[in-house]
């Protein structure tokens, strides 16, 4: 969830997630903070048309609330009776569910291990001490039914109290380590709920659905792909609720929403909506969906479903809760303890050691895997629908963005020792309009959004070949050296092909990366009757779970009947794929990808892309036609994005 980089100043002792969502605070956006005698006296009304907003004389917004678990919660009476949300600390102010920065969300998913069948009910919140605007009906639930209950929160910090001094135990909630609570995430009877699932699943009762392939040629993303995580992936739930003008809620159900129709909805920031209510449909994907059996049956997205699928078919590099992430720090320190009870809420394997949760390695990651994609993707981003019109204007920037601040917040500068690969513009209300993708990691490209670098391919595999061509010019020896960093025991193929990184393949070999990422072995390139090994060839690294995606690639240097190729390096004079290219592997300091965005703001025109290629500066055309810039309507509020509005930092 996206946020603005913490001030460690400010961090309480106890709960190492305050005040890192703090920022300016409109009056606009403060949904519901009321006397609670005057909500007494209108409790039990049904939803009406206008939202319910505060007064512009709002004092300061109370970001830490506790919400009362009910008794038994993981039974069907369990989950139709409201949870109670009121301040921790009263003397920090009141906390109120239709107040945009302190509402909480619970999310119910039920598993059925007769039938391997998953159902979702989402149980209610209210402000303490009223009553909803419309009573939940108790679900049916099937025998022997296995329930898990996920939390989210807009605020800094939830604390979960159960009605009983048992509640919480028995229904095996896990709100942090002792003290030091997670923050915006929590999470009942999960570990449970995973474990039979995967029982469930090796019985064949339980069918994964396999994800697609995307409209970018690539795997549909998960909750672990490096291009949709951020400095704390899996937090928060897709639960949304509805609140009438005295900021009572409802169920968001069909016939709850139909009286009346505009009623306010209430939503909750989170990496798992992202995924299935924006990224999934730009890339076209479908997520996995389980009937709501709150809404007749209408099937909804539930966070334990991504998970388990993220668990089941994720390729490597797999992005698991690192040690750096904010909400699993324990008085600010890394805590192994900590972060592997967070891993469990999310159906992660623990790590057994700090190496296994490395933040190092994860911040690498984001940057040789998560950035690529992003930048790759971004002719289909640029054209969608923002998450918060009022932070970006459209996906794409708002990707950007939420990585930017990731990067900051993860401490990848410090711990890669690069400085932020993007950077951004904004106009003059705050919204980003343009993003800037610099080298570090992810390929500098031509400005058209193609998501390439040197030779138009993803440059992320680095190596060397050396070639010897046989005293008969017939056949060329090959010794190869590479690294996938970050990807063991992965498989590659290797290739030798024709005329540019994409040509016609010469020949070709896969094999398995050892556990350092590393892999050497030979090639052979037959029938090349010549007297010189041709300066248009090229060596080439292919990732077979990317669907064969070059991940790098490297123009033959000739030196007669020798010859070298470094991956990374591509002479532009002897490619024929039209795309320009830098020679180096590494982009020169001028070498960007400005992508000028339209919705908020006028578009800007980009700069043109310089490469730095043998000692000489080419600059390259700014792409005319081909530019891609979104759609004014990629930066409005749409029903998508509304019940996140004023929310964006949250993400």
């Amino acid at each position: 969830m996206l946020t603005k980089p913490r001030d460690l100043s400010k961090v309480s002792p106890t709960s190492l997630y305050t005040h890192r969502h703090r920022r300016r605070v409109s009056p606009l956006m403060i949904i519901g903070i009321s006397v609670p005698v005057l909500l007494a006296l209108i409790a039990g009304g049904i939803l009406i048309a206008s939202p319910w907003r505060q007064s512009h004389a709002a004092a300061a917004v109370n970001m830490d609330c506790t919400l009362l678990v009910p008794a038994n919660p993981l039974s069907a009476q369990g989950l139709a009776t409201p949870y109670q949300l009121s301040a921790t600390n009263a003397a920090n102010g009141l906390c109120n569910e239709a107040n945009a920065n302190q509402g909480a969300f619970v999310q119910g998913v039920i598993y059925d291990p007769a039938t391997g069948k998953f159902s979702v009910y989402s149980p209610l919140v209210i402000d303490q001490g009223t009553q909803p605007a419309v009573t939940p009906v108790a679900p049916t639930l099937p025998a022997n039914a296995v329930v898990g209950l996920w939390f989210g929160f807009n605020g800094n910090n939830l604390t979960l109290q159960g009605a009983q001094g048992t509640t919480l135990g028995q229904a095996r909630c896990v709100n942090g380590l002792r003290q030091s609570i997670f923050g915006q995430f929590a999470y009942c009877n999960a570990t449970a709920f995973f474990a039979a699932a995967r029982q469930g699943i090796a019985a064949g009762l339980v069918q994964v659905p396999a994800l697609a392939t995307a409209k970018d040629g690539q795997t549909c993303p998960t909750t672990r792909d490096f291009s949709v995580v951020d400095q704390d992936q899996s937090d928060n739930v897709q639960t949304q609720y509805l609140a009438n003008a005295n900021g009572q809620t409802a169920q968001l159900t069909a016939a709850n929403t139909a009286n009346p129709a505009n009623a306010t909805k209430l939503g909750n920031p989170s990496d798992n909506a992202l995924l299935t209510t924006f990224i999934d449909p730009a890339l076209g994907c479908q997520p996995w969906q389980a009937p709501n059996l709150a809404d007749n049956n209408n099937m909804v997205s539930a966070l334990p479903l991504d998970e388990i699928q993220a668990a089941m078919d994720q390729k490597a590099p797999i992005a698991l809760v690192p040690l750096t992430d904010p909400m699993t720090l324990n008085n600010n320190n890394p805590s192994l303890t900590k972060t592997n009870l967070y891993r469990r809420g999310s159906d992660q394997a623990p790590a057994a050691n700090a190496q296994q949760a490395s933040g190092t390695t994860y911040c690498q990651n984001l940057v040789n895997t998560g950035l690529p994609r992003i930048q790759l993707d971004m002719p289909l981003t640029i054209n969608a629908t923002t998450p918060a019109a009022d932070a970006a204007n459209s996906l794409f920037t708002f990707l950007t963005n939420r990585f930017m601040q990731s990067y900051t917040n993860l401490n990848c500068q410090a711990l890669l020792n690069k400085p932020n690969p993007v950077t951004v513009q904004m106009d003059g209300n705050g919204v980003v309009i343009a993003a800037t993708i610099n080298g570090a990691g992810a390929a500098a490209g031509t400005g058209a959004g193609a998501g390439t670098g040197a030779g138009g391919v993803q440059q992320l595999a680095t190596g060397n070949a050396s070639f010897q061509l046989d005293n008969n010019g017939v056949n060329a020896a090959v010794q190869t050296n590479v690294t996938y960093a970050n990807h063991p025991n992965t498989q590659v193929t290797e290739a030798i092909v024709s005329g540019s990184c994409t040509g016609t393949v010469l020949t070709s070999n896969t094999t398995v990366l050892d556990n350092g990422s590393m892999a050497a072995f030979n090639l052979t390139v037959q029938n090349v009757n010549a007297t010189a090994i041709p300066a248009t060839w090229f060596f080439v690294v292919e990732d077979p779970a990317q669907n064969n995606a070059v991940v790098g690639c490297g123009s033959v240097t000739s030196n007669g009947t020798t010859a070298t190729a470094t991956l990374g390096t591509v002479n532009t004079a002897t490619a024929t794929t039209g795309t320009t290219a830098c020679t180096t592997g590494t982009p020169a300091a001028a070498a960007t990808t400005t992508t000028p965005a339209t919705g908020n703001a006028a578009a800007t025109a980009p700069a043109a892309t310089t490469c730095t290629t043998t000692g000489s500066t080419q600059a390259t055309a700014t792409p005319a036609a081909n530019q891609m810039t979104p759609p004014a309507s990629a930066g409005q509020t749409t029903p998508a994005n509304a019940p996140y509005h004023g929310k964006h930092k949250k993400w």
